[in-house]
């Protein structure tokens, strides 16, 4: 299985007034590992997959440990936990290589944007996804 590896940097913007990264800044951040995922990692050269636009259905996020400002980058590592005929669950971890600040899940629903509504993932994006699909838990 393979992971997707994102470094993040971090802004001075990104801190709460107790000097950590703001909890609603980590859904950015994990935003940015998706779309670099799911976009610019998208099969083929010119292939529609991904661009037709898709819409968050849920998050879930375990917050282990404050992560601070620093000018390194943090690690967000992406894989796939779970994909289904109209869904498709991502899972990350928000790290450095001795610690991970946080783990959390998305569940993405690609979205038919000219139609207004849902659409099942095709077989060209299945099977990219399913090289990065792992089915353990993503929140231990």
């Amino acid at each position: 299985m393979a992971r997707h590896i994102y470094s993040c940097p971090l802004r001075w913007s990104d801190m709460d007034a107790f000097g950590h990264v703001n909890n609603v800044v980590f859904l950015r951040y994990l935003e940015e590992a998706r779309i670099d995922f799911m976009f610019r990692l998208a099969p083929g050269d010119g292939s529609p997959s991904f661009s037709g636009g898709s819409v968050v259905a849920r998050h879930e996020i375990d917050y282990v440990r404050p992560l601070v400002h620093r000018h390194t980058p943090v690690t967000i590592e992406s894989w796939v936990t779970k994909i289904t005929a109209a869904s498709l669950t991502i899972a990350y971890e928000v790290k450095d290589p001795e610690q991970v600040y946080v783990r959390a899940s998305t569940v993405v629903v690609p979205y038919n944007l000219a139609e207004g509504r849902p659409r099942r993932i095709t077989a060209e994006e299945k099977l990219f996804l399913q090289e990065y699909l792992d089915q353990e838990p993503a929140l231990a």
